[in-house]
């Protein structure tokens, strides 16, 4: 078995299905109330730099298959996902704002996703939840691919800790569907405690690649 997913124990349904909502809900509220000012802060800042809305808003797949809209405090040029290198940006993206460069290194461009997570659409910790049509379609998706969707998305998942944005998408899937078959309160305080480690490295945050093989 690769190192990136060790023999543990089988998923704890009790923590997934119920306390799992509760932590997310305990957690989530406080924090959004403490980052209040650096949300206000960064919105500002968004929308003196350049045209367009404070806030992104991308549609992805979630629990169940269902899609939902996933916010984020807008880092690019309006459509910048059609032009260019569309889902990809890589270092030195022109597509990237001045203000975006900034907040994506520092991930401050993901925390309106604390208001995904108290709407109930992601969860603090859980695969990332992907577009609708990258890296493919619902339906391209193999039987064995969908246990992902078993669980809400998260804001940070096992994949982000062992290589966030240079992990290939057959792998990234896989050690989605690990997660979601083993998850436990010790498995998802290991990712938010490895998470933070990350952020504050800005380490695997830049994508080098496409990282599709077809």
């Amino acid at each position: 078995m690769k190192n990136d997913m060790p023999n543990l124990k089988p998923v704890s349904p009790f923590y997934r299905d119920y306390v799992k909502r509760i932590l997310d809900l305990a957690i989530a509220i406080p924090v959004l109330i403490v980052v209040a000012m650096p949300m206000v802060i960064t919105a500002i800042a968004v929308k003196l730099d350049s045209k367009g809305p404070v806030l992104f808003k991308q549609e992805r797949i979630g629990k169940d298959g269902r899609v939902f809209k996933m916010l984020k405090f807008r880092s690019m040029c309006v459509g910048a996902e059609k032009t260019g290198t569309g889902v990809y940006s890589r270092k030195g993206d022109i597509r990237v704002t001045r203000v975006g460069r900034f907040i994506r290194a520092t991930s401050l461009d993901e925390l309106p996703q604390l208001i995904n997570v108290i709407r109930g659409d992601m969860s603090l910790i859980g695969p990332r939840p992907p577009l609708t049509y990258h890296p493919w379609s619902l339906e391209e998706y193999t039987e064995e691919q969908l246990h992902m969707f078993d669980v809400r998305p998260g804001l940070s998942g096992w994949a982000q800790i062992n290589g966030r944005k240079d992990v290939e998408w057959y792998h990234r899937i896989e050690l989605n569907v690990w997660y979601v078959r083993h998850v436990r309160f010790s498995l998802d305080a290991q990712i938010i405690f490895l998470t933070i480690f990350k952020v504050l490295k800005n380490e695997d945050n830049e994508n080098i690649g496409e990282t599709l093989k077809r």
